[in-house]
């Protein structure tokens, strides 16, 4: 399993992708719910060392910060992962690269490439595992029209465990 640094949502964003969770569950669609948190993962690795919580108190203190889940995008080929992308900003594309460079040193061995500057692709994981006959349907559940909310937190994932940090 991976380690991750993640951002959580305030509560009615929270609850808006829950909704959109539990909508595609009721379609007889793959979701996310029960097992999930909504977030937004900013850097991934093996592992991350947990003497880098202290550090990042100071990206902590940047929050809250603005957000908007724009349109549905689809990673991967034949069974894909369903998502929404957050609509990037000066503001969450500087936080993500302060994260970067605070959490660098701790990452064993070292960042994900998905996750680096310029390479990321910021987005809230819906449903994973969708096949290509679903995917329409799918689509049309969870791209209904934008979200606006706030990030209002930052954890560290110990995904090993299954094992939340806030920070």
């Amino acid at each position: 399993m991976v380690h991750s640094i993640e951002l959580v949502f305030d509560a009615e964003t929270e609850t808006a992708v829950r909704d959109i969770w539990a909508q595609l569950a009721a379609a007889g669609l793959p979701s996310q719910a029960p097992a999930a948190r909504p977030h937004v993962t900013l850097t991934v690795a093996q592992r991350i060392d947990s003497r880098v919580d202290a550090e990042l108190a100071a990206v902590a203190d940047r929050l809250p910060i603005g957000c908007i889940l724009g349109a549905t995008v689809i990673f991967g080929r034949s069974h894909g992962v369903l998502a929404r992308l957050v609509v990037p900003t000066v503001e969450l594309l500087d936080l993500h690269a302060q994260v970067h460079r605070v959490c660098a040193p701790y990452l064993v061995p070292g960042p994900m490439p998905n996750a680096l500057p310029g390479q990321w692709t910021a987005h809230t994981t819906l449903a994973r595992r969708i096949g290509p006959a679903k995917l329409g349907r799918a689509q049309r559940i969870a791209g209904r029209s934008d979200i606006t909310g706030r990030f209002v937190g930052l954890r560290r994932w110990d995904g090993n465990t299954r094992t939340e940090y806030p920070l």
